[in-house]
């Protein structure tokens, strides 16, 4: 896989070292233990795979690689690079301007722009009608645009399924940038619908069978679907894809419930299913898979809590979060300020993105058990920053030292 150019101060050795000898050992990724990070007094296990994804990475260089290229020029990210507060923040201290917050709404007007001026497209992607807003005022978006492979793998495959007559239904957030700019680039083939769950699946599926009035979709839809979409028309011939930072469970629970929907509506089979309903399975974003995997695969190690690490208004950090909180308490943060002292932690729940203070959250045990992993936007230099504070707090922060030397030696040993 291409390897990219990230500023260092979003790197780690300590982490570089551990995740380099993990990739020695384990080629095929089969294995998804956690890595013990032995510290005395306390136990850190790192999920086996956490962090910067290849669409994050080529972003941030593409970002980069723009402010050095252009010096004395205006640049503009269309929204937040990534949701990671540090990475959006650096960018902002190099001049970087946004022109939209997170929900598509105009912090700065498209109409003070000149031909001049820079503007980045983050790795969400952005809609046809921003695209055609910039084209049109001849500021070239084709040239910064840092949307993630495998976002655009989902909008191509859109395409491949809509030329076959299906219509589309987009499994995301309805407000997250990279809904709207899924929904934008389907609706352009295909009749597009947004589902946010599988409560509204169920829903959505009684409009299938006949067992709601086809007027109501309208109301309990409103604002999900496409332009002339048409209920008695539109639901019957369909392929699901995703937002890729959703929890890629859910997205196939989503799509397996609305195959057997059509299975017993249309009595189809495994042979003949394909008349009705589009296999998408390979649009499911690779470190979406193997970040939550690499969760579940550390859920088996006893532990005492659980920290995520990543920004509050991350998709794929907050699915971390739920499923790391199903087994045991977990704290959601995004950068080592959030650990207070040895008594305080300053949590987010990642439902409501409410902040709070938790006191008492270090349990009295022996070694201390603390899982942690992190977000496709947050940098290794975070975790480790995030693991030193930890260790400080128990007088042995000179042993990263220790373990970082023996997971480079490791390494080089294999």
């Amino acid at each position: 896989m291409k390897q990219f150019s990230v500023p260092n101060i979003y790197r780690s050795n300590l982490i570089s070292a551990i995740k380099s000898y993990r990739r020695q050992e384990d080629r095929l990724k089969k294995d998804f233990s956690p890595t013990r990070l032995a510290l005395g007094p306390i136990d850190i296990y790192l999920a086996r795979h956490f962090g910067f994804c290849y669409g994050v990475e080529n972003a941030i260089e593409i970002a980069f690689n723009t402010i050095e290229q252009n010096p004395g020029k205006r640049i503009f990210l269309l929204s937040e690079m990534i949701h990671n507060p540090q990475v959006n923040h650096d960018l902002q201290a190099k001049g970087v301007r946004f022109l939209q917050d997170t929900y598509g709404k105009q912090v700065i007007p498209f109409s003070e722009l000149t031909p001049a001026d820079i503007v980045i497209i983050p790795a969400f992607g952005t809609t046809l009608e921003v695209e055609k807003i910039l084209d049109s005022m001849g500021i070239p978006t084709a040239a910064y645009n840092t949307t993630c492979p495998f976002v655009e793998k989902v909008w191509n495959r859109s395409e491949q399924i809509a030329t076959k007559g299906y219509s589309i239904i987009v499994h995301g957030k309805p407000k997250h940038e990279e809904t709207r700019a899924t929904f934008s680039h389907a609706s352009s083939y295909t009749p597009t619908l947004v589902i946010n769950d599988m409560e509204e699946t169920i829903e959505l599926a009684k409009y299938i069978t006949g067992q709601k009035k086809p007027e109501d979709f309208y109301s309990e839809f409103k604002g999900r679907f496409s332009k002339g979409f048409d209920i008695s028309l539109h639901l019957q011939k369909i392929g699901v894809v995703n937002q890729t930072t959703q929890l890629a469970s859910d997205t196939q629970a989503i799509s397996d419930y609305l195959k057997n929907v059509f299975i017993q509506q249309y009595q189809l089979t495994a042979e003949n299913i394909h008349e009705r309903f589009a296999d998408t399975r390979d649009t499911l974003c690779y470190a979406t898979n193997d970040n939550q995997t690499a969760v579940s695969g550390m859920l088996t190690t006893p532990a005492d809590i659980a920290i995520v690490i990543g920004g509050h208004n991350s998709s794929n950090s907050s699915h971390l979060v739920e499923l790391c909180e199903h087994q045991l308490t977990t704290y959601f943060i995004d950068s080592a300020d959030r650990l207070i002292n040895k008594a305080s932690i300053e949590t987010c729940n990642w439902r409501t993105k409410e902040l709070s203070e938790i006191t008492g959250y270090l349990p009295n045990a022996n070694p201390l058990k603390i899982l942690i992993t992190s977000g496709a936007s947050c940098p290794d230099a975070v975790v480790e920053k995030v693991i030193r504070k930890l260790a400080g707090f128990y007088d042995v922060e000179e042993k990263i030292e220790e373990v970082a030397v023996e997971f480079a030696s490791a390494k080089d040993g294999i």
